[in-house]
């Protein structure tokens, strides 16, 4: 009799169990959902090409570029942790980031993974917290001096240490890690504008920073916290072992470091972002203290290297394999030198461009924009839902759920950028004349830099050190990709190469051009 009442029961369980899988598989409208597990297993076959992955199933919805799955198929955690609205439709978009803006702050499972590196610090708050450091940090973003101050530091990094880096491999005729040399130079400049300290990680040994792999180290363990269930990494940091005993130690190493650099700009304040954060208080006016101080730089480094350096990889590609494009940067990377320094080529290559030059260069600005189109540096973003909403398109969401939001789809998508939308073309952002950079009408067509109350204070400084960065390069090179060498997307939040860029330089010759 116990064993015929536990079948029952069991039978009862499977089908109460079975109806209720069989009305959520209906509700959903993207992929195929499996029992117990959703649709985890599709995503992890996937998870290699994660980014076109999410870009194919968005173009399969049509023009509704929006659909829902979850991937924990239980009752209550099917709509809430594991429940994800899946969007590239440019109005759920401002929807989210402006018109719903405090609906959809980072949430808790963002913030306690990034805590321990990032603590409260401007990319990892919300609310109050997040106010008083943006209008802090805007009023800074918008001063001369800090412009004057990126300029110097980006000028002197490629003068005295890529040219020479980058000479002396075209001499010899071995190839470089494009990625790699990037990727230092951007370290090194938001190092010295954030807190007045390089530590010449772009020099011509390429040496080992010990805060620089502390940095990497933290930042991908960090990266782990976000990819398993949070007990996952709770157990590992209470035992002390696996990515937590990395994070531990490379922790240590990065607030050390930056102790030193707080201590010695309280001796010697100068011009860097740091040495104006000391000087401001907080809601209460106390001023801030050196563990706070810590974390609003950290942010801001992790913000600042990481995105333009990938943003300049993927350009350089395009570069390459579009001649015509960049005769047209060249081009016009000449006629403004022509214009301040005269015909004579040799001083056109002397010094880094300034950034008042740089302010004229609108092709290449186009270049660059088109890139993040294609290339974003943030490939998707991560937003939860505080509670139950409706999108534009009359999607609902629950509340405790996820809203990603594919910046990478957006570009991909012929209903929001035409017929031609995957072709590398820098003039959909030239006014017709040819002669002024004109982004699109629709503002939430293009959210590389963020949109909204969020929108990048560095967006410009970033253009800036990127037109740097390029005309320093292309100036004085043509690029060939090394044979074999394979581009591909590395699978993490920020759309590095796997492989780096391994590239060979060859001369310019531009009294010939």
């Amino acid at each position: 009799m116990e064993t015929l009442a536990i079948f029952f029961s069991l039978t009862a369980a499977i089908s109460t169990y079975a109806f209720w899988f069989y009305l959520l598989s209906r509700k959903l409208t993207g992929l195929k959902v499996y029992p117990f597990v959703g649709s985890l297993p599709i995503l992890i076959k996937n998870r290699k090409r994660l980014h076109d992955w999410i870009a194919s199933n968005l173009r399969a919805t049509g023009g509704s570029a929006t659909y829902q799955t979850t991937t924990i198929a239980l009752p209550y955690l099917a709509t809430k942790q594991g429940f994800y609205t899946v969007t590239c439709h440019p109005k759920n978009i401002e929807h989210i980031l402006r018109t719903r803006f405090e609906n959809y702050p980072k949430g808790p499972t963002w913030q306690k993974a990034f805590h321990d590196l990032l603590g409260q610090g401007i990319f990892n708050s919300d609310g109050e917290t997040w106010l008083i450091q943006r209008k802090t940090a805007a009023l800074e973003f918008t001063t001369r001096t800090l412009r004057q101050a990126m300029a110097r530091w980006v000028n002197r990094t490629i003068k005295n240490r890529l040219w020479r880096i980058l000479d002396q491999a075209a001499e010899q005729n071995f190839p470089v890690d494009l990625q790699d040399l990037l990727l230092r130079l951007t370290f090194d400049n938001i190092c010295g504008l954030t807190f007045g300290k390089d530590p010449e990680t772009l020099s011509p040994e390429l040496p080992e920073n010990p805060f620089s792999i502390a940095f990497d180290t933290a930042t991908e363990a960090t990266l782990q916290r976000l990819l398993y269930p949070g007990f996952l990494w709770r157990l590992e940091k209470i035992f002390g072992i696996g990515a937590e005993k990395r994070l531990k130690r490379s922790l240590e190493v990065v607030e050390s470091y930056m102790d030193g650099a707080i201590e010695a700009r309280k001796e010697s304040p100068s011009d860097d972002l740091l040495s104006r954060f000391m000087k401001k208080r907080d809601v209460d006016g106390n001023l801030f203290p050196s563990a706070v101080l810590q974390r609003i730089a950290l942010n801001f480094v992790l913000a600042g290297r990481d995105t333009s350096s990938v943003a300049l990889s993927w350009f350089f590609w395009l570069v390459m394999s579009h001649p015509c494009v960049e005769q047209k940067i060249v081009d016009e990377i000449s006629t403004v030198l022509k214009e301040t320094r005269g015909s004579n080529v040799k001083k056109w290559i002397e010094e880094p461009l300034e950034f008042d030059e740089a302010d004229k260069l609108i092709y290449l600005k186009a270049a660059l924009a088109e890139t993040l189109r294609l290339y974003p540096s943030v490939p998707e973003d991560f937003k939860y839902v505080v509670s139950d909403d409706v999108l534009p398109d009359g999607t609902f969401v629950p509340a405790g759920s996820t809203v990603t939001y594919s910046i990478y789809s957006v570009g991909r998508m012929k209903t929001i950028w035409g017929e031609d939308c995957l072709e590398f073309k820098p003039e959909r952002w030239l006014s017709a004349e040819g002669d002024r950079f004109e982004p699109p009408k629709d503002g939430y067509k293009f959210v590389a830099f963020n949109a909204g109350p969020r929108t990048c204070l560095g967006k410009d400084l970033a253009y800036l050190q990127m037109k740097s960065a390029a005309s320093a390069v292309l100036l004085r090179y043509r690029l060939s990709l090394v044979p074999g060498h394979r581009v591909e997307q590395k699978m993490s939040l920020t759309l590095f190469m796997k492989h780096g860029l391994r590239v060979f330089l060859h001369p310019r010759n531009l009294a010939a051009a």
